[in-house]
């Protein structure tokens, strides 16, 4: 019980079920009254590839699916979708499990790398156990045509069919897909601005969506590991509503590919490819 509102009781919370969104009590700090409010919800799925585990990720419970093929690809596991040839899920609440089924040369891929990381201590850049897998030797893209400025007129406004958990509860990032004649196909939401990402990426994998002459959008602020994502994917363009890092635009400009930050209040900046490399 609040001592100075003594009224304001906040009851205990349900637990977590594995809903992208849920309502909770709170109190008003400075009025004894209570409310309630929908709050974005996260699980912990465990990634399994031919019964090893690999990865415990905080997710958003949505789209599961998208997200395990989106996290193999854009995470370098796996080179394409023809070498996952099974997702199983399960588990319930906020412990959620994934068996993925992958093709032995990539499986084998794996396992060489955790044994080369045996015994090394970790670097703690970028979540991962060493400098060489958070800096991989990625394809450089062929390169495309920058997209044309009304594609992007008026997207912070057009993308918000695209949140519908975000409108509701705050709290998590998109991520979504425009093709190449500048419609946006889908989007898909997550806390994490890399899974939602990795959830756009397998959307487009699973349905067979071509990537050419497209772009993907985030909502977040575009660091390195969103450029590996995209490079690893073949997206050709990408457009963050919010500003790049330093090293995420020197990735984009040595692989070739179209970087563009859409400030609120002024017009779209392209980063990559240079200036001095523009028509």
């Amino acid at each position: 019980m609040n001592a100075k509102h003594p009224a304001c009781v906040v009851p205990a919370s349900a637990p977590v079920a594995t809903q992208a969104s849920q309502t909770y009590s709170y109190c008003n700090l400075s009025l004894a009254e209570p409310g309630d409010t929908p709050l974005a919800e996260e699980v912990a799925l465990a990634i399994a590839y031919n019964g090893i585990s690999q990865a415990v990720m905080l997710v958003t419970p949505t789209d599961l699916e998208d997200f395990v093929v989106g996290f193999s690809i854009g995470s370098g596991i796996v080179a394409g979708a023809d070498e996952i040839y099974d997702i199983k899920l399960s588990g319930s609440g906020s412990a959620q499990q994934a068996e993925v089924q992958i093709a032995n040369r990539a499986f084998w891929a794996l396992k060489t790398q955790r044994r080369q990381l045996a015994g090394t201590s970790g670097c703690g850049l970028c979540g991962v156990e060493a400098v060489e897998q958070a800096l991989p030797d990625l394809k450089v893209l062929p390169g495309a045509p920058l997209p044309p400025a009304a594609w992007l007129d008026g997207l912070r406004q057009r993308i918000g069919v695209f949140q519908p958990l975000g409108q509701r509860s705050g709290a998590v990032h998109a991520a979504l897909f425009m093709n190449h004649q500048g419609e946006l196909l889908l989007g898909r939401e997550d806390i994490g601005r890399h899974n939602a990402l990795d959830k756009v990426i397998g959307a487009l994998v699973r349905q067979g969506i071509d990537s050419q002459g497209g772009l993907a959008v985030v909502t977040s602020r575009c660091s390195l590991e969103l450029i590996q994502k995209v490079l690893r994917a073949g997206i050709q363009t990408l457009v963050s509503l919010s500003a790049p890092t330093g090293l995420a635009l020197q990735w984009a400009r040595r692989h070739n590919l179209n970087l563009i930050h859409l400030p609120q209040h002024s017009a779209p900046r392209v980063y990559s490819p240079a200036l001095e490399n523009q028509a």
